[in-house]
């Protein structure tokens, strides 16, 4: 295996974690915010939640193309 497409790879494990650490710091702030702030929805842990997930939805799409531009 060539040593650029190992790096193609790390790129993406790393990827996966930031996902993983974005939305689970969301969904915690959100479950904190909630616990501080009382109400009857969970509706600060539902909002961060989605914004951690689109954001962690961007920084792929940014990394993809970052990826998909190197190649070229």
């Amino acid at each position: 295996m060539k040593n650029n497409q190992r790096n193609k790879y790390l790129v993406f494990v790393n990827v996966g974690f930031q996902m993983a650490i974005i939305i689970a710091g969301g969904v915690f702030l959100g479950i904190w915010l909630d616990e501080k702030f009382p109400n009857k929805f969970s509706a600060y842990t539902i909002s961060i939640s989605l914004l951690g997930v689109f954001i962690a939805l961007f920084q792929v799409i940014r990394s993809v193309k970052n990826i998909s531009k190197d190649e070229d």
